[in-house]
């Protein structure tokens, strides 16, 4: 339970370099630079365009996924309230939903001629940090 704990702590500076890191290098054309997107940056051209779904986008990739890491801790130190831990499924499926936003972005720029969608490190981490949570969202106190 120490390890578990552990790791569900570490995740909560993961999460944050990982929105800052670059998630992916996108290019509209193999000669042209391409400008690398992070999940804070990406948000960030996203507000100009519409807030609604930047705000939604926000919720599910950032909120939920650490609301999650806190509610877990909170459910491995014995101190989540009776009446949210039904609450923590549905907190799990949310924080799951930004991971398949980022591939749904990754298809459809793929599909537009001559773009190029290239994974940067920092996509990696933050998938690693969402299924490290799922993972720890399995374990019994």
């Amino acid at each position: 339970m120490r390890l578990a704990r552990g790791i569900n702590l570490a995740l909560l500076v993961a999460y944050p370099i990982a929105w800052l890191a670059p998630l992916m290098q996108a290019r509209v054309l193999w000669f042209l630079g391409g400008d690398r997107v992070s999940m804070l940056g990406g948000l960030r051209a996203l507000w100009g365009s519409d807030a609604v779904l930047a705000t939604l986008v926000a919720l599910l990739a950032i909120v939920m996924p650490y609301a999650k890491v806190i509610a877990t801790e909170l459910h491995f130190a014995g101190r989540l309230p009776a009446r949210l831990a039904p609450a923590l499924p549905y907190i799990a499926r949310l924080s799951m939903a930004d991971i398949f936003l980022i591939a749904l972005y990754v298809v459809l720029a793929k599909g537009i001629a001559g773009a190029n969608v290239t994974p940067l490190w920092g996509l990696w981490l933050f998938t690693g940090c969402v299924v490290t949570s799922l993972g720890l969202s399995m374990v019994k106190r």
